[in-house]
């Protein structure tokens, strides 16, 4: 599933082609929603955001047009009624006379108000908004200190949209390293100086990820390895799909798991379990 800085990369995507400009067009897969084809036809595009793993386009008239990519979803840009060569299944598309907006494959689309919008129900338990610069990393350190989450293991917690907007499994298991914390480990079982990194990591890494299209290694070391030849997907992450690879900063083995049928990947040695107090 992509994570907050691909959906809001998309997002930028299609704010690009068609916000700040009439609406042409809009095809509505789903019989309940094409009633609003005609609202919104001629209408401005306001806008294009995203919240987590949600894209939001707004238009002039009030409406709103909210989407989760879910698994398979995906936002295709193309000229105006350029429909790719795919299998999937156009599920929206917004045309204005130079581009064509399309979205294939999702199943979670709702036109709204913005009054409906605000009371979303997904939308309304999300956590701070990694990718919002409004939002600090004292911030983030107080929620790893809240009652309501310290008592769970940081391998799940850290996929909860309702604890940290924006974060998934490749940037979990990045975080848990940059941090040098274990994943077993629950907030309750981290020193104030594990949770500062832990937040440091969270902002910084999904930040970066974001302006780099992915990356999470480290910036010089990047530049290094390409220099060296080595392709993208060997020099993308310090320890996400690197199993049985050496670890980047120390050598040891990347080790991997499985947990609640989702990858999680780290080093035995940077992120030991080890007493800081």
């Amino acid at each position: 599933m992509p994570e907050g800085p691909e959906i809001r990369l998309a997002a930028d995507a299609v704010a690009t082609a068609i916000a700040g400009r009439p609406v042409q067009e809009v095809y509505f897969a789903f019989d309940h929603l094409r009633p609003f084809a005609a609202a919104l036809q001629g209408e401005r595009v306001t806008a294009v955001t995203s919240r987590s793993k949600a894209i939001i386009t707004r238009f002039a008239n009030g409406l709103n047009i909210y989407s989760h990519n879910q698994l398979y979803g995906q936002w295709w840009v193309r000229p105006a009624y350029d429909f790719p060569d795919t299998n999937r299944q156009l599920r929206l598309a917004i045309h204005n006379h130079t581009h064509s907006a399309l979205l294939y494959s999702a199943s979670e689309i709702e036109v709204l108000t913005t009054a409906e919008l605000a009371e979303h129900p997904y939308l309304r338990k999300l956590g701070p908004e990694l990718l919002d610069e409004a939002v600090t990393e004292a911030e983030v350190a107080a929620r790893f200190g809240d009652g309501r989450f310290q008592r769970r293991r940081l391998t799940s917690l850290l996929l909860d949209q309702s604890f940290l907007a924006g974060m998934g499994n490749y940037l979990r298991s990045e975080v848990l390293f940059v941090a040098s914390v274990h994943p077993s480990l629950r907030p309750i079982d981290c020193t104030p100086a594990q949770i500062q990194r832990l937040a440091a990591a969270a902002l910084q890494l999904t930040r970066q990820s974001y302006r780099t299209k992915g990356i999470t290694n480290d910036l010089q070391l990047v530049e290094k390895l390409k220099a060296q030849g080595v392709p993208r997907h060997d020099y993308r992450f310090w320890v996400f799909n690197r199993d049985q690879q050496p670890c980047h900063r120390c050598g040891a083995t990347i080790h991997k798991e499985t947990l609640g049928g989702r990858r999680c990947y780290y080093c035995p040695f940077c992120q030991a379990v080890r007493s800081e107090k």
